[in-house]
């Protein structure tokens, strides 16, 4: 007994109706990721800003506080650190963690130099620092937005299959874990007024 044109064409549709949500989905993922690749450029480029106006407010700093050796020796280093390609989110977000600690002592040792803090060259630094400080923070919140996007595709079903069959994983958050480093952006900010 053959099967009925009618039955045929029922399994033809709902193959097909597979076929183009395996595809979409796919798809998505692809998009997705791209996303999440694409914000992180955006994060990686402002984390360069920041290392850029570094060593010029170092520079601005040492003409009037000479003596502050460790905590320009201790800036320079973790501006090092955070260049260095160590690969992944989270060693990233601890080199910068580290960075902005050690600015936010910087900027501390400003307040005991009254002529420091009057200088224009160091009032404009600062501004551009804080500047800086709040396109990281934007462009952090885009990539976890994108982050976050990627990862509840990942996580939810029935997209969790096609995640696993072709190895989308999820992504990690570019947080910032320690305190110091939480309340260094507005320090920066209260500094510049």
């Amino acid at each position: 007994m053959a099967p009925s044109v009618p039955i045929l064409i029922a399994i033809g549709v709902v193959l097909l109706a597979l076929l183009a949500w395996l595809i979409g989905t796919y798809n998505g993922f692809v998009r997705l990721r791209n996303h999440v690749t694409e914000s992180w450029s955006n994060v990686d480029t402002e984390l360069q800003r920041r290392y850029d106006l570094v060593p010029n407010l170092v520079a601005v700093c040492k003409g009037y506080a000479a003596h502050e050796r460790e905590t320009f020796e201790a800036v320079t280093r973790a501006r090092a650190a955070a260049i260095a390609e160590a690969g992944g989110v989270n060693p990233q977000a601890q080199r910068e963690n580290e960075l902005t600690g050690s600015l936010q002592r910087l900027l501390a040792v400003s307040e005991r130099y009254p002529e420091l803090k009057a200088a224009e060259n160091f009032l404009e630094l600062q501004r551009e620092l804080a500047n800086t400080e709040d396109r990281i923070q934007a462009a952090r919140r885009f990539y976890n937005a994108n982050v976050r996007d990627l990862n509840t595709r990942v996580d939810s079903f029935p997209s969790n299959l096609i995640a696993g069959v072709f190895g989308f994983a999820r992504a990690e958050y570019f947080e910032v874990t320690t305190a110091a480093a939480r309340s260094a952006s507005t320090v920066a900010l209260d500094a510049a007024k």
